[in-house]
């Protein structure tokens, strides 16, 4: 289980690395990594998943500081933390930033 602090310390240490989808991700939503970090840093875990085969990953729920919602779906590879995916969040996958939508 991830934990939003040991989450939150990695991206304070620069412990952390974007995924390729990640980034491909960041860009299409047009999201500096500026913005990615404040949400990082405002962020509470949202969802925990298992181990796929690419390790326990999270979706940490947070808001820039300029209040734009974001997800963040958070992996931990040894010491380090690795953005898997991120994205803004809409509908009708999501209601809110904290509440799934119809599936």
């Amino acid at each position: 289980m991830l934990r939003i602090e040991w989450i939150q310390e990695r991206v304070l240490k620069d412990e952390y690395y974007y995924s390729g989808h990640a980034e491909q991700e960041r860009q299409k939503d047009n999201l500096t990594l500026a913005e990615v970090e404040e949400a990082i840093r405002s962020g509470r875990v949202l969802e925990q998943y298992k181990d796929t085969g690419r390790g326990k990953s999270c979706l940490v729920a947070g808001f820039t500081d300029t209040g734009k919602p974001i997800h963040v779906v958070c992996g931990q590879r040894g010491k380090w933390l690795v953005v898997i995916t991120v994205y803004i969040p809409q509908p009708p996958k999501f209601k809110t930033p904290y509440e799934r939508g119809e599936q």
